[in-house]
């Protein structure tokens, strides 16, 4: 995943002012106590950074990707 797939699915999939505001402000314990937007400025992958994201707000795998049915879901590591 890139950088602008991660940002799109946050617009898409959690609302673009919401999704902003939480990638900013809500610290995970699953990326080190980091918000997502730290963890994504020390490195960490957008993939892992999302993941942690959507399993913090318990969105179901089926609507983590949005509505583009083509778009293939990033491998968890």
């Amino acid at each position: 995943m890139r950088f602008r797939e991660f940002w799109q699915l946050v617009d898409e999939v959690l609302g673009s002012a919401h999704g902003r505001e939480l990638t900013r402000s809500m610290v995970l314990g699953a990326l080190g106590q980091r918000t997502p937007e730290q963890a994504l400025d020390d490195g960490v992958e957008p993939r892992v950074v999302w993941h942690a994201l959507c399993d913090e707000l318990d969105i179901p795998d089926d609507k983590r990707w949005g509505a583009d049915l083509g778009r293939q879901a990033p491998p968890r590591r």
